[in-house]
């Protein structure tokens, strides 16, 4: 594969995923300047946690009365999906600790979609690496400058949940996920994780409902019976 194969498949999956997440970013810089917190807040929170859910998770807790270690514990629970998305695609993040500190805190469900959609043989190639920091990196920038400029903005800027955007992300996603599904394994995995998950929309409070459908997968995501001699 050629980098402009990569170039491509960036452009085509991740361009529409950086203008969801940059109308996302714009209203959460906006939201949290328009609520009294001070301006610097939202970037800050957005270059060192870099998560649009726990942000927004985080910020509603303490608009609500919540103090500031229930909103750190939200995030905690709502971002725990990183630590299987890091196993899963430890390989592509290269060597060397300050390479792999960088790559951890780039790891989104895009670029974690992205390289698992390649075939296992090229799971830890050039392409794969390539496709994850292209993706991390562009994501990164996007959100960040898209807070910015919503802090900026200010109040002035209406909530674009309004208008069903918030849809745009899982959408993509699922497009990122289709081939992968092919596999009959991975389908009965994502499928167990997802009933796992609606169940839990019920019983659990905002977050836990994901880190429980983890555990379904690895569930169903059983190894192989060995073939017997």
């Amino acid at each position: 594969m050629t980098s402009v194969s990569v170039g491509q498949t960036l452009w085509r999956e991740v361009g529409p995923v950086c203008v969801a997440y940059a109308l996302v970013g714009l209203s959460f810089g906006a939201i949290t300047v328009s609520a009294g917190i001070p301006g610097w807040v939202a970037p800050l929170m957005s270059a060192t946690v870099f998560a649009g859910s726990a942000q927004f998770a985080a910020v509603g807790i303490m608009l609500g009365g919540g103090g500031v270690l229930a909103a750190m514990v939200a995030g905690w629970v709502i971002n725990a999906r990183m630590l299987a998305y890091g196993l899963s695609i430890r390989h592509t993040l290269g060597r060397g600790t300050w390479r792999r500190l960088v790559g951890a805190h780039l790891i989104t469900d895009v670029n974690t979609a992205l390289v698992l959609a390649e075939p296992k043989a090229d799971s830890g190639s050039e392409r794969a690496r390539a496709l994850f920091w292209g993706a991390g990196l562009s994501i990164f920038v996007t959100w960040n400058v898209a807070v910015m400029v919503g802090v900026l903005v200010g109040d002035g800027l209406t909530d674009i949940h309004a208008l069903g955007l918030d849809a745009v992300l899982p959408a993509i996603l699922l497009s990122l996920i289709a081939k992968p599904l092919r596999d009959r394994r991975t389908r009965a995995c994502a499928i167990g994780g997802g009933v796992v998950c609606l169940a839990g929309l019920w019983l659990l409070p905002p977050g836990w409902p994901v880190l429980v459908s983890l555990l379904g997968c690895v569930w169903l995501y059983r190894p192989r019976p060995r073939a017997t001699q």
